[in-house]
């Protein structure tokens, strides 16, 4: 049996404090530190414990060339090496070992950049809920609980020498400028119109224009910047109530202009599927149309293969899209939101995507105000 180790592997040494009660009694000191060494693999998308032992098989076992097992158990032992092909950390050419070969081999071919590949995996979500102690406290409890927050702004320069800049003159773009809010209250019955809707997932997300660069290499020309051109960020429509439109999930095809069925749905499961997005920000739930960004990420990393930047720009990506849509939302006279709070992993398997593959990032939706304030909003106040 031939092995090897995973291709992106990190150990981080993780401390937990308790309370030791026996040298609390005995007059000591009260606070006891446990170490232990979590392996984060992001081909297995959960942690793993390991032993000294194990840290030290994995730092010496090729994570390209396959070794005879046999070599690796006389060096480290049969049980070490035993633990590690069970856990997924080592891979074998074995049958059985097939579908944990297969997922490291699927992070291989994305060409990700470890650190981003770790990053990504281990900051999912998954159920993520309010009676599961997520909690958005407010501003005046923050405070009460860490202190003053630093100033909004910072000043360089306390000599005066900076330079007084005259002010702006309005100008066309002024009006959506200046009117578009996060919206924390929508109405719960309002239903956005086709053709508005039409325009949003058009202007924000849909191809304007198409040229090969090379043979069969194709870009979009999209209305928003995007590295390289390359445009990987898809988008996924929750519609809830949007006219002519069953509620339920869609694909947005941005060349066709077209929304592609997923699944058909309930309005009860539409509004409790959107409340799970995102993780139970109840003020967002009620929102007409609700947009996922996914990034693609092949198409991004195809060009930029393990790049110390390509991770940032597939989320550059992502608020250009949202601050688009924001402005076209905005200029439907209906106010939007954009949350990167939201239930990644139960996003995935809503809409059927791999996280190797496919990477969540946010959720941006519109609608209706209600006209009431029962969630605090901030406005442009001229």
């Amino acid at each position: 049996m031939l092995i090897r180790r995973c291709a992106v592997l990190f150990v981080e040494p993780r401390e937990d404090l308790d309370v030791d009660w026996a040298a609390l009694f005995a007059g000591q000191g009260a606070i006891g530190a446990t170490i232990q060494w979590v392996a984060l693999a992001p081909h297995l998308g959960e942690e793993a414990i390991v032993d000294a032992a194990e840290v030290q098989a994995l730092g010496a076992i090729s994570l390209t060339l396959w070794q005879e097992r046999a070599t690796c158990e006389s060096q480290f032992g049969a049980a070490v090496i035993a633990r590690l092909l069970k856990q997924g950390l080592l891979l074998s050419d074995a049958p059985e070992s097939a579908a944990l070969r297969e997922r490291d081999e699927v992070l291989r071919s994305q060409h990700w950049r470890p650190l981003s590949a770790a990053l990504h995996m281990f900051s999912r979500w998954t159920d993520m809920r309010v009676d599961k102690g997520m909690q958005f406290p407010s501003f005046e409890e923050l405070v009460d609980n860490y202190g003053t927050p630093p100033g909004p702004t910072v000043d360089r320069r306390n000599d005066g020498l900076s330079i007084a800049l005259p002010q702006p003159e309005r100008a066309r773009l002024d009006d959506t400028l200046f009117q578009r809010y996060t919206n924390r209250n929508f109405d719960h019955s309002a239903v956005v119109p086709l053709a508005t809707a039409s325009r949003l997932l058009q202007r924000a997300f849909g191809s304007q224009g198409e040229k090969e660069m090379a043979p069969d290499a194709y870009v979009l020309k999209k209305l928003a910047p995007s590295a390289g051109g390359l445009h990987p960020t898809e988008v996924y429509v929750l519609a809830q109530r949007i006219e002519g439109i069953a509620p339920g999930l869609y694909h947005y095809q941005p060349v066709r202009h077209a929304l592609e069925p997923l699944a058909e749905m309930a309005p009860s499961e539409t509004e409790e599927l959107a409340l799970r997005m995102v993780a139970d920000q109840d003020w967002f739930q009620p929102a007409p149309m609700l947009v996922v960004l996914v990034s693609r990420v092949e198409r991004n990393f195809w060009k930029y293969r393990n790049h110390a930047k390509a991770y940032r720009a597939l989320l550059l990506d992502a608020g250009h899209l949202s601050q688009t849509f924001y402005l076209l939302a905005t200029e439907a006279g209906m106010p939007a939101f954009v949350t990167a709070a939201v239930n990644e992993i139960d996003i995935e398997r809503a809409l059927g995507l791999d996280p190797l593959k496919d990477m969540v990032i946010a959720v941006c939706g519109c609608g209706p105000a209600s006209g009431a304030q029962n969630t605090v909003e901030l406005h442009y106040e001229p």
